[in-house]
């Protein structure tokens, strides 16, 4: 478009043909940066996926492991009600669930705070593609 506006005389070269050149040139332009901010933003969008559905495996590991704390309550109230001696188990019953229940909790509870650190470091209205556009139309919005 350019290009055929500087290959034709000087005289037949007119305003108006400079104008369109120039009115197609800056369309093109927001054509092409409204394309770069659809990926952007469809990458934050995958990112955000991402990022939610580790968030839900997190709190699902943690249920799971609250889950087996509450076993774990109810066999050391049986422990301490029962005499002493009549458990021929090294290691309680109890406490058995008191280990994979916090293993389990501990788990969870970092899956979720990955995932909630991830989830909030996407900021889709704080990429150069959106900052460029609203630049472009700060300025076409100001001409007089």
């Amino acid at each position: 478009m350019a290009t055929e506006v500087q290959n034709q005389p000087v005289d037949q070269k007119s305003l108006t043909s400079l104008v369109t050149g120039i009115v197609d040139d800056f369309q093109d332009l927001i054509k092409q940066q409204l394309q770069l901010t659809r990926k952007e933003i469809e990458a934050d969008f995958r990112k955000g996926k991402e990022a939610a559905s580790l968030l839900v495996a997190g709190l699902g590991v943690f249920f799971l492991g609250g889950i087996v704390l509450c076993l774990m309550l109810s066999h050391l109230i049986h422990w301490l009600a029962s005499p002493a001696g009549t458990d021929p188990a090294a290691f309680p019953l109890w406490a058995c669930h008191a280990v994979v229940g916090g293993v389990l909790a501990l788990i969870g509870g970092g899956m979720t705070c990955a995932g909630w650190k991830t989830f909030h470091s996407i900021d889709p209205l704080q990429n150069p593609a959106t900052e460029a556009l609203k630049e472009n139309v700060q300025w076409l919005t100001n001409q007089k």
